[in-house]
């Protein structure tokens, strides 16, 4: 792939890229339970609401175009859970398969570990595609849960597979990526 990678913090600006990037997985496949890509107006709310959190909202650029992006946002609302956050990652599809999802990864856990972040939990749907359980073992997570059969898209039961990762200990990355 042509360009250099570069992760940043997501921009208003940045949002029209970001609602092209997951509105085919809301539409056609079934590695998100949301049907309806959301609008701008609410995926900039989320990046409103993340920033507001403290927390990171990534993205990741090819020559200044918008390839994927990643956030934390809370796992619960209650006050105990306040140091525990859920994570939610995406790839242009052309894109996969080159490591920028893992580096990608990699960096938002180093910022959600900055902003305080202790435990970071994955919920994966498990609508056949092995790819996103693969990237977070690769990142460090391991498989604590499975929900057999809790949701239903394009007229299948699916599973959705849990997975965690303490940051209680730093996450250190090589941030010169080649």
């Amino acid at each position: 792939m042509p360009g250099s990678l570069r992760l940043r913090e997501a921009t208003k600006a940045d949002i029209a890229a970001i609602a092209a990037v997951f509105a085919p997985y809301a539409t056609e496949t079934l590695v998100t339970f949301e049907t309806n890509a959301p609008t701008e107006g609410e995926w900039l709310d989320r990046l409103q609401a993340t920033h507001r959190a403290g927390h990171p909202f990534l993205v990741a650029t090819l020559d200044s175009a918008v390839i994927g992006y990643a956030f934390v946002a809370p796992w619960k609302t209650k006050p105990g859970y306040a140091h525990t956050v859920e994570n939610s990652i995406y790839l242009a599809p052309e894109h996969a398969g080159y490591g920028y999802g893992r580096r990608l990864l990699e960096e938002l856990l180093v910022r959600a570990g900055d902003a305080g972040v202790r435990q970071v939990i994955a919920v994966i749907a498990d609508g056949g595609s092995p790819a996103s359980q693969k990237l977070h073992s690769s990142a460090g997570f391991t498989e604590v849960g499975r929900l057999n059969r809790v949701g239903i898209k394009l007229g299948q039961w699916i599973d959705t597979v849990l997975m965690q990762r303490s940051l209680e200990t730093p996450v250190i990355v090589d941030r010169e990526y080649p």
